[in-house]
């Protein structure tokens, strides 16, 4: 096809090896952008989850043929000799790379089982947070206050983890003293109210805040008010916007 494109094209200068280079990485990225796509929208409608690992695989084969394609007519080597040579090499770099392979094998294993998929809320390593991805070497978490947790594949896949339901969902606590005289009920019922107003755009409004006492003693009744935080909002924002809220309530000591 070369051939018929380009008559006087001869594969042993270095023009014309220059120009196969090209033609093959220009194909290359042709097909890489196709099937990546393809691969994608397969994925999507099979409702597996598209973590980066399968399709970074998908990309090293591609690359892998067009690097075998090329071998001879570009570089003279052979391609049966260079794969032979890469699978003693392979053994034994995979002698030096195990915990680099067990991380492969364990990020494979955890998206063919489908046992944890990115969206998932788990409790891992004493880490809580939703999986953002799983590629070639870990699985990656993020809580609700945007702190990231790097979990090896192979640390994952060995180690118990605890798969929750019902979405990750964060709290922040306020904490103050009541005049024993005041009524309690009313006092727990303007707290939330007032907490409410003021936090609105902070708070995950599904789920209404709770006003709960515990302690009593001679100085009064402690309370503590429950909020729930909207995704991506840390509980000291919240906290300093409650307390300034209530600061001035006539029924705090």
């Amino acid at each position: 096809m070369i051939e018929t494109l380009f008559p006087d094209f001869d594969p042993t200068s270095l023009i014309g090896k220059a120009l196969l280079l090209a033609i093959v990485v220009t194909v290359a990225i042709v097909v890489q952008k196709v099937s990546i796509r393809f691969s994608s929208k397969a994925l999507e409608k099979a409702k597996v989850p598209q973590a980066s690992i399968l399709l970074n695989i998908q990309r090293g084969l591609i690359w892998g043929f067009a690097l075998l394609f090329v071998l001879g007519p570009v570089f003279g080597i052979e391609p049966t000799g260079f794969v032979a040579t890469l699978g003693v090499t392979s053994v034994a770099l995979s002698l030096g790379l195990q915990d680099t392979v067990s991380n492969l094998i364990g990020g494979l294993t955890i998206m063919l089982s489908k046992i944890i998929q990115p969206g998932d809320y788990v409790t891992a390593s004493g880490f809580t947070g939703v999986v953002t991805d799983i590629n070639w070497r870990c699985t990656c978490l993020k809580d609700r206050e945007g702190n990231e947790q790097i979990i090896p594949n192979s640390v994952l896949w060995k180690s118990p983890f605890t798969k929750l339901t019902g979405g990750p969902v964060s709290s922040a606590t306020v904490s103050m003293v009541v005049a024993r005289d005041a009524n309690l009920a009313e006092v727990a019922q303007e707290a939330v109210v007032e907490a409410t107003r003021a936090a609105a755009k902070l708070l995950d409004l599904t789920q209404e805040p709770l006003a709960q006492f515990s302690d009593i003693s001679a100085g009064g009744v402690t309370m503590t008010l429950t909020l729930f935080l909207a995704p991506g909002v840390t509980s000291a924002a919240v906290v300093d916007v409650v307390s300034r809220a209530l600061a001035e309530k006539p029924w705090l000591v």
